[in-house]
């Protein structure tokens, strides 16, 4: 595995699926809106689903008129569709499926070993430089306490 994306380098542009089969492109939100992309191992998971009810719960904290949520994971856009509808996300759930995990391995936080994504949280600014990242492994939940003080040090 590579190391994570160094504070105050340019973040790797994507373009992946959302829950509802729909392209999303990070350059696409330059110049317009910081964006806190959330890497997660797995949908349905116990401290994935904790992690993003909280972003649900205070949703207009993390996501406004100037920052953009967006999240990752290995899943199928079909599973993201089901498990959007059953916690009521809404913001994108974005399949990193084919190919495998490729965008969690140009980040650096691909898991090699249990072929998912480690628990990454970058902030990318309007410029589309990382001001922010954080790497837990599957295990180890993340306090979005932190990602809400990044957010206004912007």
């Amino acid at each position: 595995m590579t190391a994570p994306i160094e504070i105050g380098s340019p973040a790797p542009d994507f373009t992946l699926r959302d829950q509802n089969n729909e392209e999303v492109v990070l350059s696409s939100f330059r110049g317009k809106k910081a964006v806190l992309v959330v890497f997660y191992p797995l949908a349905f998971t116990g401290i994935c689903t904790g992690e993003l009810c909280r972003v649900r719960d205070e949703l207009d904290d993390f996501q406004n008129d100037d920052v953009q949520v967006l999240t990752i994971s290995v899943d199928s856009p079909y599973a993201h569709k089901v498990f959007s509808e059953r916690e009521n996300y809404r913001f994108p759930l974005l399949s990193d499926f084919w190919p495998h995990g490729g965008v969690a391995q140009l980040y650096g936080v691909f898991n090699e070993k249990t072929g998912f994504a480690d628990r990454g949280t970058f902030l990318v600014d309007k410029d589309g430089i990382v001001r922010f990242r954080e790497h837990n492994s599957p295990g180890d939940g993340r306090d979005a306490a932190e990602w809400l003080a990044a957010i206004k040090s912007l």
